[in-house]
């Protein structure tokens, strides 16, 4: 669920909806009952969450027009005749961002699609109106949003805000680039909250013959303490976690190892590059690559080493980017059907 600021009149007529599930539409003033009486069912779930429409939040009153107001737009989710649903967005003021705000699903709809229906409607909108990047706000208590967020490609960024309401709400910030690829290096905190995506790619290149210590099939459990584990070595700052997003879908990861001895301060290794096979041969292996050059740079790193399985495609990039081969060394992994392969390492100066 997000707690923050709404947008306006909805685009476009009503959804068809899937059979069995609800009707999406745009919304209208006369939805203020019902939109009141969703938000308060949600709140009610959490102890502390208090709804004073009047004194708080009176734009519940005629949310359409409010939105209207704002240049966005909001939809109402609807079934026999009442609202299980919501969602708007709007344009925010800098760097063409839009904010996703005002999502609720009534508990009964949970599981059913609805909420990835609705955030689906509200993403389209902000990309159809030129947006770049979205951005939401999540109370801390909201865990199973975050989850569904997460999964979405969201990641939290910046501080915790804190609002002066009856609730004593702090709510995360959570963004994502909505259009084309884009490469970011994430923190410790943007880098725990992509722990569920990052796992999800992991485990399909895994699944894909990816030679990267694991062996198919791996276990979701693995594969986020995996994650869970490279968040606090980013938290530590033994590594830069760097994350590229296709059309607002988190789709590859690289990660440049800083943890190097004493008397090499000088020296980064590249490691884990992924690439959702579903995401593959649209440029961003590629794009992270550089980018992950770039950022070794910036830390003061003139010298980077990295190995992979000879014949993968990352050896082929590798040439192709101007790496150096340093040598072999035979039957260094075993495949999933229990073959050994060749590692070939590479090095690159930074200049």
């Amino acid at each position: 669920m997000t707690r923050a600021g709404a947008g306006p009149h909805g685009h476009g007529g009503a959804d068809a909806p899937p059979p069995g599930q609800a009707l999406l539409r745009p919304a209208r003033d006369a939805d203020a009952e019902g939109f009141i009486a969703l938000i308060g069912a949600c709140w009610a779930e959490y102890p502390g969450c208090i709804l004073d429409v009047d004194g708080e939040v009176p734009e519940l009153r005629a949310l359409a027009t409010w939105f209207a107001g704002q240049g966005g737009a909001v939809w109402t989710a609807e079934r026999d005749g009442r609202i299980v649903g919501m969602v708007g967005t709007r344009p925010l003021r800098s760097d063409e961002a839009w904010e996703v705000c005002r999502m609720y699903v009534a508990a009964g709809e949970r599981g059913s699609g609805l909420a990835a229906r609705l955030l689906e409607r509200a993403e389209a909108h902000a990309r159809e109106a030129g947006a770049a990047r979205l951005v939401l706000w999540s109370d801390t208590r909201f865990e199973q949003a975050h989850r569904f967020y997460e999964k979405r490609s969201y990641v939290r960024q910046g501080a915790i805000r804190v609002l002066d309401d009856l609730s004593k709400s702090l709510e995360f910030r959570y963004a994502k680039p909505l259009r084309g690829l884009v490469v970011e290096a994430l923190d410790a905190a943007a880098a725990a909250s992509a722990e569920r995506r990052l796992a999800e790619i992991l485990i399909a290149c895994v699944q894909a013959g990816a030679s990267l210590s694991f062996l198919p099939p791996l276990a979701p459990e693995a594969a986020r303490g995996f994650w869970r584990k490279l968040a606090s070595d980013v938290a530590a700052g033994h590594r830069l976690l760097l994350v590229a997003w296709l059309d607002g879908v988190l789709a590859g990861t690289v990660q440049v190892d800083c943890d190097t001895p004493q008397n090499q301060p000088h020296r980064a290794a590249i490691a884990r590059l992924l690439v959702d096979p579903a995401a593959r041969r649209q440029g961003i292996g590629r794009a992270l690559m550089l980018q992950a050059e770039a950022v070794a740079a910036r830390a003061g790193r003139s010298l980077l080493v990295l190995d992979t399985v000879a014949g993968s495609a990352a050896e082929a990039l590798c040439r192709e980017l101007g790496w150096q081969e340093a040598g072999r060394i035979p039957e260094y992994a075993l495949d999933a059907g229990g073959r050994l392969h060749p590692a070939v390492l590479f090095w690159k100066r930074l200049t």
